[in-house]
């Protein structure tokens, strides 16, 4: 833990080192770390390589491994980076199509969010009561946007919903033995209104901070 903590000191140093190196701009920051746990993004302007050789050197002497499949250099806005299970890059606002750098969560993210529920609403759990799958299926829908409510969100909150929904209605065609896809008899206002099954997009109108992009 100490060493982590001395990395993270050290490339806070980097950032200073790096905005003295920075030229003709000199009351701009040109450097900056962000961490969490044992992640970090160093946010630097035209320094990018240099960055990285300091970081190597860094944790050369401490010792520390650093995942090379994890760490790319990448130059924002023609491209993106995930941090935290959260892409940053290049969005770009509903009704105008202007463009501006900002977060939505990974692709990773939401399809891990589906895997989890299509795992949930397999066969093998037809036997339990409907309110107790509904309520399990809340609490990890609830919980996955709770954390992702930040930036441009709506986009991933109609594929978790749908998935939700879709693996739902097979459920209950399998417990109910009903022949089909069920859309008729298990709509979606049935499986919101009727089952309380938690809908992601109606959570996202109240927050202020997450826009429908």
């Amino acid at each position: 833990m100490r060493k982590v903590e001395s990395c993270f000191q050290q490339l806070e140093q980097l950032s200073l080192v790096l905005d003295s190196k920075a030229k003709n701009r000199p009351a701009h920051r040109k450097a900056d770390t962000t961490n969490y746990a044992d992640d970090f993004v160093i946010l630097c302007r035209g320094t990018a390589e240099q960055a990285r050789e300091r970081m190597g050197v860094m944790m050369g002497k401490l010792k520390l491994t650093v995942n090379q499949q994890k760490t790319r250099t990448c130059r924002v806005p023609e491209e993106a980076f995930d941090f935290l299970g959260y892409t940053l890059g290049r969005c770009y606002r509903a009704g105008t199509g202007k463009a501006y750098i900002g977060t939505k969560p990974s692709k990773k993210r939401v399809q891990r969010a589906c895997e989890k529920i299509s795992q949930m609403t397999q066969r093998r759990w037809c036997w339990k009561e409907t309110e107790e799958l509904v309520g399990e299926l809340n609490l990890v829908i609830k919980g996955w946007g709770n954390y992702f409510r930040l930036g441009s969100v709506s986009k991933a909150y109609r594929s978790v919903d749908s998935h939700a929904r879709n693996r739902l209605r097979r459920w209950l065609c399998h417990k109910h033995k009903v022949k089909g896809q069920g859309r008729n008899r298990f709509n979606d206002e049935y499986l919101h209104e009727k089952l309380g099954l938690f809908r992601l997009m109606r959570f996202s109108t109240n927050l202020p901070w997450a826009k429908a992009k």
